[in-house]
């Protein structure tokens, strides 16, 4: 067994290898791998297909010295899932050089995506690892954000762990951006240095997402989708003001644990104040299983070679018969379109491509299996200050459905709750009406009267 393929967890300190290689101590191989950026991206040529480590785990340094050698590089495919940052590779005057191939669309490759200067690639969040393992999306070059060693030659791929070990062990070559700044993460979150082909060390800080203050119609939806969630759930949330909308109204629960693709700042409070105790959990039980965390550098400290959490790869984590296990798996995500039957539109709106499928289906269908589970949609009833329905006859021409209508069971606004499951199209039509922004009501009711179900 490679050093690399042992899940060292919270309560194992790492091994000491001396079997790793022979030639000389680990700190001796490490110091001759260590490189300047502009010296790590001399080893990319073109053609390549270079994975960029994701979240707030993208390699800055590396991507500087990447975009350094830009002239000298020609159809390089760059891919990843959402990176925090610039991505100035996706620019058009680096088109000759950079193509990006997102998993998951992020902000910062929005705009290149939608001009067609860029592509997206939907799947499920769960099964992005397997496509580097079985070279459907090749890798050549791998570039990885890590803490630094500990005293085995360890280190700990930090903030973000989710599909970036599959890519990492099928790449030509690694390249680890050395971060004095990243954290130390317990879990399946670690990795020789020996597997390491370049090193390059840096001390800078972390991309940091801020949560706003939610608005009255976020604090409303967060005090429905509290009302769904009982004592001794296990959580499943995304990320921005929803979800810490719903973190907000949790005060009241007991022994909630937490079973989530990402975690923000919003759940620190919750531990601190006993209302996150993970000991009703089946999956896991006393540990917070996560694959990586976005927020401030508040929770990247309280993280921090903190045994409470488990960090875990996508294929685990999102794999929808492990969410399954969890009892009373809540699962919490979001939407940009519904149709009065159920169908989620969430990575497009029409035929502009917004975000990703990402761990959304995964989450709802291992939730619905779970004992007591609850699969919810939570989101606000209108967009563009109110002059729009997000609950719609039918879903804009072009959007793609990431979540099914039969997946759906229940469906959240600030104006209530829309419990779909078992439900014919009609009695649909009827809940989700009645939940949707009433300036908006009768419209939908004229619309569905031309639906031959209604």
């Amino acid at each position: 067994m490679s050093t690399d393929e042992i899940e060292l967890t919270s309560s194992t300190p790492s091994p000491n290898f001396s079997s790793v290689s022979s030639a000389g101590s680990w700190q001796e191989r490490y110091q001759r791998k260590i490189v300047t950026a502009s010296e790590a991206a001399q080893k990319l040529t073109s053609g390549d297909a270079v994975y960029i480590h994701s979240n707030a785990a993208a390699p800055a340094s590396l991507i500087e010295g990447m975009l350094a050698r830009a002239p000298h590089l020609r159809d390089v495919t760059i891919l990843h899932l959402l990176t925090m940052g610039r991505a100035e590779y996706a620019r058009k005057e680096f088109g000759e050089s950079f193509r990006v191939h997102a998993l998951f669309i992020g902000e910062n490759v929005r705009k290149s995506v939608n001009e067609g200067r860029a592509d997206y690639m939907p799947v499920f969040l769960s099964e992005i690892p397997a496509l580097f393992e079985r070279d459907i999306v090749p890798v050549d070059v791998c570039m990885i954000q890590v803490s630094p060693p500990d005293a085995h030659g360890y280190c700990s791929y930090g903030v973000s762990v989710d599909c970036t070990i599959a890519a990492r062990r099928k790449a030509r070559i690694v390249i680890a951006e050395v971060n004095k700044q990243m954290p130390r993460t317990l879990g399946r979150a670690f990795v020789h240095v020996d597997k390491f082909d370049y090193v390059v060390e840096c001390d800078r800080e972390l991309p940091e997402l801020l949560a706003d203050a939610p608005t009255s119609v976020e604090e409303a939806i967060g005090r429905n989708v509290a009302s769904l969630i009982e004592d001794g759930a296990t959580l499943q949330l995304g990320i921005g003001s929803i979800p810490n909308a719903i973190l907000l109204q949790l005060g009241d629960k007991r022994d909630l644990g937490i079973h989530s693709e990402m975690l923000s700042d919003g759940v620190i409070d919750l531990i601190e104040k006993g209302i996150v105790t993970n000991d009703a959990k089946t999956v896991l039980p006393g540990k917070i299983a996560v694959s990586f965390v976005i927020g401030s550098r508040r929770l990247y400290d309280f993280v921090n070679d903190n045994p409470l959490f488990e960090f875990q790869t996508s294929d685990y984590i999102n794999d929808p018969f492990v969410i399954s296990q969890n009892h009373k798996m809540t699962a919490i995500n979001s939407a940009l379109q519904i149709d009065v039957t159920g169908q989620v539109a969430a990575d497009s709106i029409g035929d502009y491509l917004y975000s990703g499928v990402g761990g959304q289906v995964d989450f709802i269908r291992g939730a619905a299996r779970a004992k007591n589970g609850k699969a919810i949609i939570a989101l606000p009833s209108t967009a563009k200050h109110g002059t729009v329905s997000r609950i719609v006859a039918n879903l804009a021409i072009g959007s793609g459905v990431v979540t099914s209508r039969a997946d759906v069971h229940y469906v959240v606004t600030e104006f209530g709750i829309a419990q779909l499951y078992g439900k014919t199209l009609k009695e649909r039509m009827q809940a989700l009406i009645a939940i949707a922004h009433p300036d908006f009501r009768d419209k939908l009711e004229a619309d569905c009267e031309l639906i031959h179900w209604h």
